[in-house]
């Protein structure tokens, strides 16, 4: 039986759910915001210069691509993908750096050079981890978080002790160096806590980076979105744009519409793929599921200060993807997780996608974005922003031995008050709730609400976390959710 189906948001979890949604024949309209889709993964486009605003690295392609084939397409029917070499380097003081080329044969030779014998424990490490991702990323995380018996196969059963132990104490007990430990601890920042907080089980992380690869969608990640915006409209899905929503329709504890620039859209199920905390204020208290005590006390992924740069030349001594690891993590970690503020020597990604797309800028140009992770919830401001910049373009010449402070056309910034006007992120975090112990699969936000019939939730807040590739399955979680309830 068709049903109407209202969704607010049109990122990478909307989108997927409304495909699923619209080809099990429902009539299917997406509600956005801002005047472009996308939400975390828009874009910047500005004198010849593209950026990605939001995430800039695609990992797990088999995600994707399970994706796509769901509906007979695969990605390259709608953007070309291109396998990283290197993958990214790591700086870890001036001109001195370790990269990471796009085969685990290459990478083991990186170990062995730094470290004699290492690449016998890489080996046995990535092993380990391929089989937590074939156990994770074919099975488990499209389980919907609803028991906890989701998580007890006889795979898992084997594996139990990961899920007390963590990243940080796998790592550190097998590499002594320094530089490869922080290397192999760096894939689990996707998940949105420190290393320390997360169990030894998402070392699958590791075998996404070092096995699967690091990936560049030609034209940029927005192009993914484009392609499952094609994807949508082609099976019927409508999206309405420059269309936030005022209210969540309830009546008699059924969610019956959504009402956007004060008009009344009746439907028959309201998905949030929003922030959702944000979702919940846009209902009663009495409908919530979640107090405010309740998110206080969640851990959340960290936010972020972004600049998008265009330089007049081209740089030097960076890859694609370049991360500057040349501080001590642990005390710009406890800036984030333990006592929030901002840090007085952080760690910085940048990544310059022009070195690989020549679309990202013009002939002899560079395009750059630079972030630092920062803790959500904490003071934003223009001077606060200014001063970081000139912080890390001094560290970044200093590290890199070029000067580049003096070629920069422009610079824009996006933080933690970008974050809450742009997505209505809780305390501006940048990708949702972290995947530590206490706050994985059925510990998380729940997709189908317990005190509002008709009403779900989708993305990067509940299962199965953070992340691109976490949201495309989220989106799917939700949708077979959805059209089982339709059919009971």
């Amino acid at each position: 039986m068709e049903r109407s189906i209202s969704i607010i948001g049109s990122g990478f979890s909307s989108l997927a759910a409304s495909c699923y949604l619209a080809k099990a024949g429902h009539d299917v309209t997406i509600f956005e915001k801002n005047n472009t889709i996308g939400g975390r993964a828009r874009q910047l486009k500005r004198d010849g210069f593209t950026f990605d605003i939001g995430p800039t690295w695609y990992w797990m392609p088999d995600v994707f691509e399970r994706f796509f084939s769901d509906f007979g397409k695969s990605p390259s029917d709608y953007y070309t993908l291109e396998k990283l070499n290197p993958a990214y380097s790591v700086y870890f003081g001036k001109n001195d750096y370790i990269t990471i080329e796009d085969t685990l044969d290459k990478i083991s030779k990186a170990f062995e050079a730094e470290e004699p014998g290492s690449s016998l424990k890489l080996k046995k490490f990535i092993d380990n981890a391929k089989d937590n991702y074939d156990i994770a990323i074919k099975d488990l995380v499209y389980n919907p978080g609803v028991s906890p018996m989701e998580l007890v196969t006889p795979a898992t059963i084997k594996k139990l002790n990961q899920f007390f132990s963590n990243i940080k104490k796998d790592v550190r007990k097998e590499f002594k160096n320094d530089r490869l430990a922080k290397i192999l601890e760096f894939p689990v920042l996707f998940l949105g806590a420190k290393p320390s907080d997360t169990p030894s089980f998402y070392s699958f992380m590791n075998y996404a980076d070092f096995g699967l690869g690091t990936f560049h969608p030609k034209n940029g990640m927005y192009q993914v979105i484009l392609g499952m915006e094609h994807l949508a409209k082609s099976l019927g899905v409508k999206i309405k744009t420059s269309a936030p929503i005022d209210s969540i329709s309830i009546e008699r504890d059924v969610a019956n519409g959504v009402v956007s620039n004060g008009e009344s859209f009746p439907s028959d199920i309201v998905l949030s793929g929003a922030d959702y905390h944000h979702t919940e204020t846009l209902i009663d208290k009495t409908y919530r599921q979640y107090s405010e005590a309740y998110w206080s006390k969640k851990t959340f992924a960290p936010s972020s200060l972004l600049f998008y740069v265009g330089f007049d030349k081209k740089l030097i001594n960076v890859n694609h993807h370049t991360l500057f690891f040349d501080v001590d993590f642990d005390v710009h970690a406890a800036d984030i997780y333990d006592d929030p503020k901002w840090p007085d020597n952080p760690l910085f990604y940048a990544s310059f996608p022009s070195i690989t797309d020549e679309n990202a800028a013009p002939d002899g140009k560079e395009a750059g974005i630079f972030l630092i992770p920062l803790a959500p919830g904490i003071e934003d401001s223009e001077e606060l922003r200014t001063l970081y910049f000139d912080k890390i373009m001094t560290r970044f010449e200093s590290l890199t031995s070029q000067n580049v402070k003096n070629h920069v056309i422009f610079q824009e910034s996006f933080c933690l008050n970008d974050f809450i006007k742009d997505y209505n992120s809780y305390k501006g975090n940048a990708y949702g709730m972290a995947n530590t112990l206490l706050q994985t699969a059925f510990l998380r936000p729940k997709l189908k609400s317990k005190k509002v019939r008709n009403l779900f939730f989708t993305g990067q807040l509940t299962v199965p976390g953070p992340g691109v590739p976490p949201s495309l399955i989220s989106g799917k979680l939700v949708a077979n959710l959805i059209i089982k309830h339709c059919s009971n």
